[in-house]
């Protein structure tokens, strides 16, 4: 099988080439500097030049701060250059894989779905919050959000039946800026740190959803919304916690704190936790617990 990668520079794409390459695949990655996904003629240039029968889109404008102030840039790169991709893919037969994320959420889905679950504090209100099913309704707060979600409806539009859209969030990986490296720097820099314990999400490892992205794009039953984030759930407080703990430091030089202590011109999430039931519709379980996961990745990240 042949594969294109576009944003194969990134954390991500970098693993899902590492990953096709290691299987013996035929893949091509192309990086940002390589190929502008907004640029129709090149996305169809690509497409020509290397037939390829699964792209996967890496490439995103992931600045969620900087979206705020820059939402059409954003939006070139995160809802018009998917269509571009999607349309490109229509007209080759090549299916589509879009990397998506949790922020298409506005992070309290448990009364707007009327389910029940967790008791949690959010908001310092107790709340009951449950994660977000992969067809939970999109309400997203934030420009990059919106933006992404652009994304999303333009390939499920364009490719109904062979575009795959794959959310993730709080990514880690070896190959770039991530919050788990930078606990892992801050450790050996300060006696303590204040880290957020009032947003709930699931920290993910970038190879864990490599292995997702190529699994959709190998299996032809695989079309629409999956959510590849890893199991069970964590504040940052309680994964930087766990960081000190693997590096062999104590834990309780961690203090929590609140996410009005850190202003950011995005709004965070309280709560952002994604299900995980369309895996069983491919005979997959979901990804592992996110601690097991951070044990193995761990000597790749030090």
């Amino acid at each position: 099988m042949k594969w294109l990668v576009t944003g194969a520079a990134g954390m991500l794409g970098r693993d899902v080439v590492d990953r096709l390459r290691a299987d013996g695949e035929d893949v091509v990655g192309l990086a940002r500097t390589e190929l502008d996904i907004t640029d129709a003629s090149a996305v169809s240039a690509a497409l020509a030049a290397h037939a390829p029968q699964v792209v996967v889109n890496c490439a995103a404008w992931t600045a969620v701060d900087d979206a705020e102030t820059r939402e059409p840039e954003a939006f070139q790169v995160n809802g018009v250059g998917p269509r571009v991709l999607a349309e490109a893919c229509a007209a080759s037969g090549a299916r589509l894989v879009h990397v998506s994320t949790d922020y298409v959420f506005g992070g309290r889905p448990a009364a707007e779905q009327g389910r029940t679950g967790d008791v949690v504090e959010a908001g310092g209100i107790g709340e009951v919050l449950t994660p977000y099913a992969e067809d939970a309704k999109p309400d997203p707060r934030t420009a990059y959000g919106r933006t992404k979600l652009a994304g999303e409806q333009a390939v499920l539009k364009t490719l109904p039946d062979t575009g795959v859209i794959v959310r993730t969030a709080w990514l880690y990986g070896a190959h770039g800026n991530n919050f788990v490296r930078t606990m892992i720097r801050l450790e050996a820099e300060r006696e303590t740190l204040d880290v957020v314990a009032d947003q709930r999400g699931q920290p993910t490892w970038t190879v864990d959803v490599a292995e997702r992205l190529v699994l959709v794009g190998r299996d032809s039953r695989a079309r629409g919304v999956f959510h590849a984030t890893s199991s069970g759930e964590a504040t940052w407080y309680e994964l930087a916690r766990c960081v000190f703990e693997l590096l062999g430091a104590d834990p309780d030089r961690v203090r929590p704190t609140t996410t009005a202590a850190f202003p950011r011109p995005a709004p965070r999430p309280a709560y952002s936790v994604l299900g995980h039931e369309r895996w069983a519709e491919l005979g997959v379980a979901p990804i592992r617990h996110w601690q097991d996961a951070l044990r193995a990745a761990f000597p790749t990240l030090v």
